[in-house]
């Protein structure tokens, strides 16, 4: 048997080393790879949450005594940003510069006014079941197509569509129903 030169030991050291280097790229790389492949469930979650609060549903705080007795402040609710919207729903509404919750008390193309402290909706008197309080007297207006009269439940104490006028429909951004915290309030509101 032939021993082998030293050129051919160093050539044959060379190659192991280079097999030695390309193995700890490709170790490296699977690294990358396998860092990559465990990220991507997170990201997934990450963009249906974004995705459902964009959406669908996202969490809202209640704020100031205009809801009351119905919602207090502090309150914790769900907002549901899908469906139409009817007579007595509680809504959020965009009015630029606050987003505020308030009770849709007439529909587009109705005519709205208060006399007396009675509402009157085409000229039908409103049971107001919802209303606290005295609620004052307002000249007859028409909403457009895509107008809403919304009022606070707690009427002495609300601005509302009696001060900001009636709002567009792209104002509001959904419908909310469902006290979560505190827990002592848990559950669907009327």
């Amino acid at each position: 048997m032939k021993t082998a030169s030293k050129k051919e030991k160093i050539i044959v050291e060379e190659l192991n080393e280079e097999v030695e280097i390309a193995s700890d790229k490709e170790e490296s790389s699977n690294k990358v790879v396998n860092f990559i492949k465990s990220l991507i469930p997170y990201v997934v979650i990450f963009v249906v949450v974004v995705l459902i609060r964009t959406f669908l549903i996202t969490p809202i705080v209640v704020s100031g005594p205009s809801m009351q007795p119905t919602l207090k402040g502090g309150e914790l609710m769900i907002l549901n940003k899908l469906g139409d919207f009817e007579r007595f729903d509680v809504v959020v509404v965009d009015i630029g510069y606050e987003e505020i919750i308030k009770r849709i008390i007439a529909m587009p193309g109705e005519t709205i006014a208060c006399e007396k402290g009675i509402i009157y909706v085409n000229g039908k008197m409103q049971e107001d079941k919802y209303g606290s309080g005295v609620t004052f007297d307002f000249e007859k207006i028409t909403l457009a197509d895509d107008e809403y009269f919304v009022m606070g439940d707690n009427r002495q104490d609300s601005k509302d569509s009696r001060h900001i006028g009636p709002v567009k429909s792209e104002a509001i951004k959904g419908t909310t129903s469902l006290v979560l915290f505190p827990f002592s309030s848990f559950g669907n509101i009327e």
